[in-house]
């Protein structure tokens, strides 16, 4: 493991015993506090820091989320709070931007798209909520699917000034180890340098371990950051570790880290500076 400084801009954390999760099954129903997240570091030299990105618990406690991450934010090395925020609803998203703003380690908001049918992003009340994020000072990730890529390019053009951070570079389709689907020349690739010509855009590499088809290869994945790369250039592409839906968390840092001495030249940007300049950490 090579000694490097990290900012991981995409931590989930979570515990079925204080926060209600209806998503989760199988081996992520149990919680994933700083107790796993530790051992999950383990033999990494330099911890990095994080950016909590919001769990998707019971919509009701979402406020209750951020003061639950919160106290844990020294033990972890949380430095900044994605929350969810209700856009479709304006009116709600209001109240919880006023929440928010007492809360200063909350740097962005989210509301989860890719579950949702086409055009749920153009709607106007979520768009006038899209804008008021913007006007708060916060980003907006945006988790979609490859599909789903067309609408944050709409919501990037209507809302200008809200910068959007896309989750998971868009979810593509990477296939297995074994039989690993292709990236460039893809729609998907496509649709990833459309949406890389809006300026308020920013993509992060994290999520690609997750959506792998069983085990996953570095040689099956550097393909997708390669047209990540090519689309948006190294200040505007930030890490996202994603854990502990995708792992192990020490190859998938090693995995990008390694990539971006390669392909950039320093791992630094990619890594840390970056998530740091987007999220605007202290």
């Amino acid at each position: 493991m090579v000694r490097m400084r990290a900012v991981d801009a995409h931590l989930h954390l979570w515990d079925p015993e204080i926060l209600e999760y209806d998503w989760l099954e199988g081996p992520l129903l149990r919680s994933f506090g700083p107790e796993e997240l530790d051992a999950a570091l383990a033999g990494i030299p330099d911890a990095p820091g994080f950016v909590f990105v919001q769990a998707e618990c019971a919509p009701a406690q979402s406020i209750a989320e951020v003061d639950w991450v919160a106290s844990l934010a020294s033990h972890v090395g949380v430095r900044g709070i994605v929350a969810r925020a209700p856009l479709e609803d304006h009116a709600e998203t209001d109240l919880h931007l006023a929440a928010y703003a007492e809360r200063p380690l909350v740097v962005g908001v989210r509301r989860l798209l890719q579950s949702e049918p086409g055009g749920f992003a153009a709607r106007p009340g979520f768009r006038a909520s899209a804008q008021a994020v913007a006007s708060a000072g916060l980003t907006f990730d945006a988790c979609v699917r490859a599909h789903q890529l067309p609408d944050v390019i709409a919501l990037a053009d209507a809302v200008p000034d809200l910068t959007i951070v896309l989750d998971h570079l868009g979810k593509p389709a990477v296939g297995s180890a074994e039989a690993a689907a292709p990236a460039a020349g893809t729609p998907w690739a496509s649709a990833l340098a459309a949406l890389a010509e809006r300026p308020n855009v920013v993509c992060k590499l994290s999520g690609l371990p997750a959506e792998s088809q069983g085990e996953w290869s570095a040689a099956q994945l550097r393909p997708f950051l390669d047209v990540a790369l090519e689309a948006f250039g190294p200040p505007r592409l930030l890490f996202g570790g994603d854990w502990p839906v995708s792992g192990p968390y020490d190859r998938w840092l090693d995995t990008v880290s390694a990539w971006a001495r390669d392909r950039i030249g320093s791992a630094d940007g990619v890594l840390a500076a970056n998530a740091e300049r987007v999220y605007r950490l202290d």
